[in-house]
């Protein structure tokens, strides 16, 4: 996933890994609070966690465009079966 990160954010050297795994394990964990826990990372979720890392990086013009697509990913995801663990308990 940093791999990927790193070349979707045009980026060469490996300086800043750290920063950028901080911001993958962040995205996972923003998803998590929406209920997104996947069963594996496919495309969808890869794609999130790459808009929130081009969201988060640095200061991009396009924020607000980015903001809104990552929310948008999250949210259907969240509404989604396969994405979600939401558990349902019944007391009688």
């Amino acid at each position: 996933m940093l791999e990927k990160v790193r070349n979707a954010l045009r980026i060469k050297t490996h300086a800043l890994d750290d920063e950028l795994s901080d911001l993958i394990q962040a995205a996972i964990l923003d998803l998590g609070i929406a209920g997104v826990q996947p069963e594996e990372i496919n495309e969808l979720v890869e794609t999130a966690i790459i808009t929130y890392c081009k969201m988060r990086n640095g200061i991009p013009e396009d924020y607000d465009q980015l903001k809104k697509a990552y929310d948008e990913m999250k949210a259907q995801m969240s509404n989604a079966s396969g994405y979600t663990v939401w558990e349902v308990n019944l007391h009688v």
